[in-house]
Formats: C-alpha cells, sequence, structure tokens
C-alpha cells in the first residue's frame, strides 16, 4: 500500500489525521538511517513503525503502540506505549543496529540473532530446570524405588518437608550451585525445630543423592541421568552429623519382659499369633522385610528374605533364617497360597508393618509399658549379648553388621548353625518363668 503523506504541520495532527489502514512519515531521513511511520489500525489504535531499504528492498519493523498522553518528550515507552519522541529513539536504536550489520546482512540478520540467542537462553533455561536440587532428589528417589528400597517413601516425605517445602527457591536452584552451607541450612533448620535425628536423615540422604551424581562417572550401576547434574563436589559430605541424635531410642524389652510379651502370644491360635510368633522366635528380624516373605522362599526348615538396606546399587541381599520347631508350627497358620505369606488377603498383599505393630501393643500394652514392636528387635540382640552369642553370630541373625570387604567377599559359609543355635537359646530364656514385677 502507498504511503499516505498529509499536510498537516505537527507530528500529532498527522497523527490525529490518519485513516484506518493508511500509513503517515512522522519523520523521515532519520540521523541512523530509514524514517518514523506511524498506521492506524482498524481498532483506531495507531502503530509505530521503522522504515528502511537494504539491498533495493523496503521493509518495515514494528515499534509499538503510539500513546497520545505521553509527555512529548518522553524517551522511553509507557505502559500503554510510546511518545513520538520516544518512537524516534527506538528507531535509531534500531537504524544502529542495521548499520553495524549493513554487510552481513543488516537489521535483519541481527534480528534473526536475537532470536536464536534468545531461543538459546529458553532452552538453558529448560536445560538447567531440569537439573535443579528437586530434580536431583527426585532422581535419587527414583533410583531407590527401581532397587526396591523401602527408604524411598522415607526420602521423598523428607525431602518434601525439610528442602522442597521451607526452601523452595534452593530447590529451585541447579543442584551444582547448591553450596556446604545451604545444606547446613536446611539441617540446622530442622535442629532448631527439635528434630536432630531428622536433620542427620536429611543430611544422609542429601549425602546419598549428591554422590550420585559424583559417581556417576566411574560408576555404570548409576543411572546416567545423575550425569546431567554435572556435579563435581558432594556439598552435604563436607557437613557433619550430630552424633548426640544418634543415641538409640529403642528402649530394648528386658528378658523378663520378653517372656511376658512371649506368654502373652505363644497359645494365640490366630494369624496375630502365629505372625508376632514368627516375628519374635526368628530373632527380631526387620519388620517390613519379614512381611514381604514370599511363600516361594519358605523351606522345610528355613526362610530366605531380602535385606534391602545398605549401599544403593548393591541390589537386596538374601537373607537366610533358619526356623525352631515353634517358628515352623507358627508358619504353618500364616498364608500358604498366593504370592505373601503374612497376608489376610489370602497371600495377594503383605500384611502392613503398622498393623503388626498394632496387633503387638493391644495384646501387650496393658502388661508392658510403653511397649512397642521395635524394641523386641532390640531387646533380642541384648539377651543373646548376655548369653554370651558374639557379636558377629547376632549380626549373621538379625542381618545387621555385615560390612567390609571380609564379609562382603570372602565369607561364603552361611553361618546357619550359628543361626539355629542362637535361636535355640533365645526360646529356651523365653520359656523360662518371669520374675514377678516388685
Amino acid at each position: 500500500m502507498a504511503t499516505k503523506q498529509t499536510e498537516t504541520n505537527s507530528d500529532g495532527d498527522k497523527i490525529r489525521a490518519l485513516a484506518a489502514g493508511t500509513f503517515a512519515t512522522i519523520k523521515s531521513r532519520l540521523p541512523q538511517g530509514g524514517a518514523l511511520q506511524a498506521r492506524r489500525l482498524t481498532n483506531k489504535s495507531v502503530q509505530f513503525y521503522w522504515r528502511y531499504s537494504h539491498e533495493g528492498k523496503t521493509h518495515r519493523e514494528p515499534i509499538g503502540a503510539y500513546d497520545p498522553k505521553a509527555p512529548p518528550k518522553k524517551l522511553d515507552p509507557g505502559e500503554r506505549g510510546y511518545s513520538v519522541a520516544a518512537a524516534l529513539k527506538k528507531c535509531d536504536d534500531l537504524g544502529t543496529k542495521h548499520r553495524e550489520r549493513l554487510n552481513t546482512g543488516g537489521y535483519l540478520e541481527a534480528k534473526a540473532d536475537e532470536a536464536r540467542e534468545h531461543q538459546g537462553k529458553k532452552e538453558k533455561q529448560v536445560e538447567m530446570s531440569k537439573r535443579t536440587l528437586k530434580a536431583l532428589l527426585a532422581a535419587y528417589v527414583a533410583h531407590l524405588k527401581a532397587q526396591r528400597r523401602r527408604s524411598s517413601s522415607e526420602a521423598a516425605t523428607v525431602f518434601r518437608l525439610h528442602v522442597e517445602e521451607p526452601w523452595p527457591s534452593k530447590a529451585a536452584t541447579p543442584a551444582a550451585e547448591i553450596t556446604v552451607d545451604d545444606v547446613l541450612d536446611m539441617m540446622r533448620r530442622a535442629v532448631e525445630a527439635g528434630k536432630g535425628r531428622t536433620a542427620n536423615k536429611l543430611r544422609s540422604y542429601l549425602r546419598a543423592a549428591f554422590q550420585c551424581a559424583v559417581d556417576v562417572r566411574t560408576s555404570a550401576a548409576i543411572p546416567v541421568v545423575f550425569k546431567s547434574f554435572d556435579i563435581q563436589m558432594n556439598p552435604a559430605a563436607l557437613t557433619r552429623r550430630d552424633a548426640r541424635a544418634d543415641r538409640s531410642d529403642k528402649n530394648p524389652l528386658s528378658a523378663d519382659q520378653l517372656r511376658t510379651y512371649w506368654g502373652l502370644i505363644k497359645d494365640r491360635n490366630d494369624v496375630q499369633g502365629a505372625a508376632l510368633r514368627m516375628h519374635l522366635l526368628t530373632g527380631g528380624q526387620r519388620i517390613d522385610q519379614l512381611l514381604r516373605l514370599q511363600v516361594a522362599k519358605v523351606g522345610d526348615d528355613t526362610i530366605t528374605i531380602f535385606d534391602v538396606k545398605g549401599r544403593p546399587g548393591g541390589g537386596p541381599r538374601a537373607h537366610t533364617v533358619p526356623l525352631v520347631k515353634e517358628a515352623a508350627q507358627a508358619l504353618k497358620l500364616l498364608s500358604s497360597k498366593g504370592e505373601f505369606v503374612f497376608s489376610t488377603t489370602g497371600g495377594k498383599r503383605p500384611i502392613n508393618s503398622a498393623t503388626l505393630g498394632n496387633w503387638a501393643r493391644e495384646i501387650a500394652r496393658e502388661h508392658i509399658d510403653d511397649f512397642q514392636l521395635k524394641r523386641i528387635r532390640s531387646g533380642v540382640e541384648t539377651l543373646l549379648a548376655a548369653k554370651g552369642i558374639s557379636r558377629e553370630i547376632r549380626g549373621h541373625l538379625q542381618s545387621h553388621g555385615l560390612t567390609g570387604v571380609q564379609a562382603r567377599h570372602y565369607d561364603a559359609h552361611d553361618y546357619l548353625p550359628e543361626k539355629i543355635n542362637a535361636l535355640k537359646i533365645l526360646l529356651t530364656e523365653l520359656l523360662r518363668r518371669p520374675k514377678p514385677a516388685s
């Protein structure tokens, strides 16, 4: 469309005189080349353009809307648009870019470069959003789940309550930029809330997550997703845990309390009694691991459960437990169909650990002060220690403390004779009459 030239004397008059769909040249022969034009749109607003020529072709670059109420000398655009002075300044800026690139495509190529730069920044932001601390923690939780580690749910909860919710800006920060101070601040918040043990757990999980990202360059067992975080240093590894918060709160049951508990469950001819007897007579195995016992892993005089605690990447470790006669009898009252032994759904799903704990508490709470099922495990170990069972044998029975090169790589003995001997001693002690309460 041909440019319509008006005959009025002022810029404002030229703009007001514009008919819809027509252009008017407001200023021509600008210092940096080209001209300022305006066009009346169908909605009656006015749009400014920079008109220029390059290699024999005419181009118009949109600048922005005209604001008739803007101060005439204002050089920066406002919320409603440009004054004439601001539009002229914009034309000069565009003309300068055009002159700088005159031999390499002019303003169009400069504009294309800006678009590519903007797209690059946008892509970088998207990429960085995949490398945030929150993304690293999610990758670590997924890694734990893939290895069927029960700690995955606890890790997810700790990260949500003590990183993502209270520290959203840190959670959105690239993981590689997280510092030792950041980790300490997160831990300190938990400590100041009276949650020292939780602070130590937070540190452990953060340390493990960052270490996966560090070790991914040396271990093929770690998923490649950790490589994208480009982490060179583990900030959580440079912090120290609070040893005071790690003091045991398990409060082991005494030998007489174990005998009292045994007396409460030994004659119960139901699933509850059988499950609780199995837990006690197998030496207080970790509840979650025992409850996932599969029918296929029950032998004539042993059961095999899987220890998922330990180093990520190692996979679950088979743990075989021998059965004393009373444990084998209790086993017969439990499910022999479906997949899981400890089940009230015909083996389809295992009993929840909270359910087993509630069963035990309902039976024992009136007879044993502050009874908790977790006190069985520490109580059994304490009793066996008092009867001369070595720490090594107790560790093999309860599947803990089995660390070091020798234990992991060279000691192939299954320790079944030693385990069954320890369990027979346990049963003998349980059958003793508890001392009357004073």
